[in-house]
């Protein structure tokens, strides 16, 4: 029997040990939705913030690495709490540090389930999709069309959830060294944002506060990153508008 030619009777199986990396992470995802609760929160991070500061002080590098593996587990498994991370890697980091270690550990979680999901389900959900009609081919379409520009919308227009983000593009056939670095760039403004809270949180804590993430809401902040988000929609809006001009 060949290796790269397995016999009729090996192909189920075969797609059955290629799920299960995907059923793990969904697993994961609902045992830590049900069991987590509130630990990843802005209460968490007061109450220990003196602990971690210290094992950051005496084992930098370290913290570091952990850091990125807790945000790389987040992500990939979709837990509440993305956000008291970032503002966490802020906080023991600083803002150019942190932004980077936030970018890396939220574009690693979601090579995790972009490379589960292709590898997993890829073939047989891409043919499903490719035969779907509706909302799902029409953004298929989009995708196809404009493949930089969607991707970049998607991660600075939270328009689905970040897990879907993920997933759909390596359905679609996306190549995975597209998806990484679109995805390294689309969250730079959200990791600067969260990150440039966390940079001013201890002194929040220390006044019996906690951060205001409403931040992102203000004019100052919101601007630029709409202004980004019309930069990327504009190629797929224009297509769309001659296409309407010339039917």
């Amino acid at each position: 029997m060949s290796v790269s030619n397995p016999s009729p009777e090996a192909r189920p199986l075969r797609r059955v040990l290629r799920l299960i990396p995907l059923v793990a992470l969904l697993a994961g995802g609902l045992w830590g939705a049900l069991t987590l609760g509130d630990t990843l929160s802005f209460e968490t991070l007061r109450d220990n913030r003196s602990v971690l500061l210290a094992f950051r002080d005496d084992h930098m590098g370290l913290m570091a690495l952990g850091f990125v593996a807790v945000y790389v587990l987040v992500v990939a498994l979709s837990l509440p709490g993305a956000a008291v991370v970032s503002v966490t890697g802020g906080f023991l980091f600083g803002l150019l540090p942190g932004v980077a270690l936030n970018i890396l550990g939220a574009t690693l979680g979601a090579s995790v389930i972009f490379l589960v999901a292709r590898w997993g389900a890829g073939e047989a959900l891409a043919a499903r999709m490719a035969l779907s009609e509706g909302r799902l081919a029409r953004w298929r379409a989009a995708l196809r069309d404009h493949e930089i520009n969607v991707l970049l919308l998607l991660r600075l227009v939270p328009v689905m959830p970040f897990f879907l983000a993920n997933l759909l593009p390596a359905l679609a056939g996306v190549r995975f060294g597209r998806f990484f670095w679109t995805t390294a760039v689309g969250i730079i403004p959200g990791a600067l944002v969260f990150t440039w809270i966390g940079v001013g949180v201890g002194a929040i804590f220390a006044r019996g506060g906690s951060p205001d993430l409403s931040l992102i809401w203000q004019p100052y902040v919101l601007g630029p990153i709409l202004a980004l988000c019309v930069l990327a929609a504009l190629p797929v809006a224009l297509k769309r508008l001659r296409r309407g001009v010339a039917g």
